[in-house]
């Protein structure tokens, strides 16, 4: 009887990346090539490129069915855009990998000699990176407070590089959230991650994607869906403050009762305090608000992402 090969799919979202996509689908081919036991197929999810890239991708997938793609209506960014892309596969493991070749396709050799060891949840960890050293020393720093106030045990520098099993996938399935956080979901599906670590190279072309406000957006998804530690700070603080305020106040009125003419109380203090009082509450804002919007994002109910078109999926897929 015929042995049936496991099938793998590779995930790999792409905006603008005319530059890399031949170079990624080659060095995915390549590698898969020597893992014979396997087979596999590449989708693409591509968030309506302004460039060539969309041209480029379907020049392959007219040359290899292996290849499948899923072209998006307009940009819905990189954090739905990869989620909803996973969600699609039926493979007996996937495995996500950005276009950009930071994260070294080799890997995925070690990823599967995991999986097929048992394991069903492969996590590629950097542990150093050739991006901009502030940007990475930010990352850490994250990572590490996200750590001290999750209610999860999150894994530092994991950005979604690895394999996940089918048993994965299907969990990953019944999340209903339009702002998923990848990295927290796969360790809240309960299965122990294998951790391979790696040093992240440089890119090989192109522009990052990334900016300020997209790694504050990202920041502040892990931050409001997993903890509530910073509600319980402001109402600790607040409490604090008042307290203080409180005192203050006290002393400063038990000072002018007893030396009515002497004690000058000034409006520079006054003006001082009010200011650092204004300043904390706007801050205490600002997270509430952080929360407000993650409640509001989610009851709106709206889909991930919506489909323009997919080329080489099967009927039923």
């Amino acid at each position: 009887m015929e042995n049936i090969k496991k099938t793998i799919t590779v995930v790999t979202p792409t905006f603008n990346e005319e530059q890399n996509i031949e170079k990624v689908y080659l060095e995915v081919k390549k590698i898969f090539k020597e893992l014979e036991d396997v087979e596999y197929n590449h989708l693409f999810i591509d968030n309506d490129s302004k460039d060539n890239s969309q041209n480029i991708l379907r020049e392959i997938s007219s040359k290899d069915k292996n290849v499948k793609l899923i072209f998006n209506r307009t940009d819905y960014g990189h954090i739905k855009s990869p989620f909803h892309a996973i969600r699609q596969t039926t493979s007996d493991a996937t495995i996500f990998l950005v276009c950009d070749l930071q994260d070294p396709p080799n890997l995925i050799k070690e990823f599967v000699s995991k999986w097929k060891s048992g394991s069903k949840l492969v996590l590629g960890v950097k542990k150093s990176s050739k991006e901009n050293s502030l940007v990475f020393l930010i990352r850490k720093i994250y990572y590490k407070l996200l750590n001290s106030i999750s209610s999860e045990n999150l894994q530092e520098n994991f950005l979604g590089f690895g394999l996940y099993d089918k048993l994965v996938v299907d969990y990953l399935k019944k999340i209903d959230d339009p702002e998923p956080y990848l990295r927290g979901l796969v360790i809240e599906s309960g299965f122990k991650p294998d951790v391979i670590k790696y040093d992240q190279d440089k890119r090989t072309a192109g522009i990052t994607k990334n900016n300020f406000f997209t790694l504050y957006d990202l920041a502040m998804i892990g931050i409001t869906s997993y903890s509530k530690v910073p509600l319980r700070v402001i109402i600790l603080i607040s409490f604090l403050l008042g307290l203080i305020s409180l005192s203050i106040s006290t002393v400063y009125l038990f000072y002018k009762l007893l030396f009515w003419n002497e004690f000058q109380l000034g409006i520079a203090p006054i003006i001082v305090l009010f200011t650092f009082l204004f300043s904390i509450v706007l801050f205490f804002l600002g997270i509430i608000g952080e929360y407000i919007l993650s409640i509001h994002i989610r009851l709106r109910k709206r889909p991930l992402v919506i489909e323009k078109e997919r080329v080489n999926f099967e009927k039923n897929n």
